[in-house]
């Protein structure tokens, strides 16, 4: 019996060495870390992703911090959070950060926040949207003609520039338009009707009373209406018959001036449909009759935007 004990003893030792000169030894030198998060609400869960590292330091960016490994941390306000992650080891310390966006209100996802500095830059989808289109000022934006990939484009009117413009909205409530090629997208009857130069009109573009419309920016402001009943007079499509509409509890953007975003006609202000912090659709009002009623609506253009890096 203790000849077998002693068998056993020995190899079990001997399977102990042989495990342990088995297992690669861990390289020595600084740790590494990177951040891995996911986000409830205003709650999120972090998770260190690191080597070599025996203590971590958290500052979550609103003031609070934290020692453990992996947190959870609830925000109490929405917002863009600059985080990062001190992860310490072998005597040296190494950094890991993360920007963490959560329960953005409508102004920030539109601005970007008071962190960026020089605004947040938007201009039209070219991939557009299942709901852009072409659509009747009625209360329900009744689709006259969808609007498909780069219909705007030479694929379609045309009217390719009008990818390239840029809208910019800082946090302060300034705003700064950027024709990338001198002019706007705009209506045809509104340009006509006020001798603005039109740079560009195709045969299919006047067909839905369109044009590429010279334009000199000018230095604005905008305000983002959360909600609001918006009241609009629009006119039949033959042009005889004007009727106030409202609009009930929309979100509208208006702009100081004559300024405005995306398309240029007589109605300057645009109803906000949707909005994320990539993308959102407008929804803009178009003129098309030399009737007693020029300059109120009968059409409007929907179009999605989308931010640009």
């Amino acid at each position: 019996m203790k000849k077998i004990f002693l068998l056993s003893l020995i190899a079990f030792a001997a399977g102990q060495i042989l495990l342990i000169s088995c297992k690669k030894k861990e390289p020595e030198g600084p740790p590494i870390a990177s951040i891995f998060y996911s986000i409830a609400n205003k709650q999120v869960a972090f998770t260190a992703l690191t080597k070599r590292a025996d203590t971590w330091n958290w500052d979550f960016g609103d003031g609070q911090t934290s020692t453990e490994m992996n947190p959870v941390h609830i925000y109490q306000e929405g917002g863009i959070y600059d985080v990062k992650l001190t992860a310490t080891g072998n005597g040296k310390s190494v950094d890991a950060t993360a920007v963490v966006s959560l329960a953005l209100s409508n102004m920030q996802m539109l601005t970007g926040g008071i962190k960026a500095t020089s605004g947040k830059k938007w201009k039209i989808s070219s991939a557009h949207s299942a709901k852009d289109a072409f659509a009747l000022a009625d209360d329900q934006f009744t689709t006259v003609q969808p609007i498909g990939t780069g219909m705007l484009g030479n694929v379609g009117l045309g009217l390719g520039e009008v990818y390239d413009d840029i809208f910019i909205f800082k946090h302060d409530g300034t705003y700064t338009h950027s024709p990338q090629h001198g002019g706007a997208f705009a209506g045809l009857l509104y340009s006509m009707l006020t001798q603005q130069q039109i740079l560009k009109a195709t045969a299919v573009s006047q067909s839905f009373g369109l044009c590429y419309t010279a334009w000199t920016p000018q230095a604005a402001t905008f305000t983002l209406n959360e909600k609001k009943d918006f009241t609009i007079t629009t006119v039949s499509t033959d042009g005889n018959t004007p009727a106030d509409r409202t609009y009930k509890s929309v979100m509208t953007l208006t702009f100081s001036g004559a300024e405005f975003i995306g398309f240029m006609d007589f109605t300057r202000e645009c109803i906000v449909q949707e909005i994320t912090p990539a993308k959102m659709r407008l929804v803009m009002f178009v003129s098309t009759t030399q009737k007693a009623y020029y300059n109120k609506p009968s059409y409007v253009v929907i179009l999605t935007f989308e931010t640009v890096p």
